[in-house]
């Protein structure tokens, strides 16, 4: 193992991915970030942006998160994401109408915490159309 880390990918609802990998890049709120085995521990909150699993079962898997958190460590990364899509599984007509909707949605919000809400899961869908 010294060679490899292993990577967990978990949602709300479940594990998503655990495998060995050569290296984790994440979307780390202060920038993205590189892991490779030995690393030194960190906790981070993450953005929305991608995930680069590079030497696991494929030799490179792309998944778009809408934030979370990662807990490294020398031999281990964990993500817990609020959301989790490979891009490989990635439909863009449904996200363009999952935007156009929202953006729907934020024209008829009523309060300013509704409307803060809405705007905030447009942009997270944005930045996933921006990353396609």
């Amino acid at each position: 193992m010294a060679n490899k880390l292993q990577f967990d990918l978990v949602s709300p609802e479940r594990l998503l991915l655990s495998e060995e990998v050569d290296m984790v890049t994440l979307p780390g709120t202060e920038g993205e970030f590189g892991v490779l085995p030995g690393h030194a521990p960190v906790i981070s909150t993450l953005k929305p942006g991608l995930v680069e699993v590079k030497g696991g079962s494929e030799p490179v898997m792309r998944l778009f998160v809408r934030g979370g958190f990662a807990e490294v460590n020398a031999d281990k990364v964990t993500v817990l994401a609020e959301e989790a899509i490979p891009l490989a599984d990635f439909d863009t007509a449904a996200l363009d109408q999952r935007i156009k909707n929202t953006e729907e949605d934020l024209a008829l919000a009523k309060s300013d915490g509704e409307r803060d809400r809405v705007a905030s899961t447009l942009d997270h869908l944005k930045q996933l159309r921006a990353s396609v």
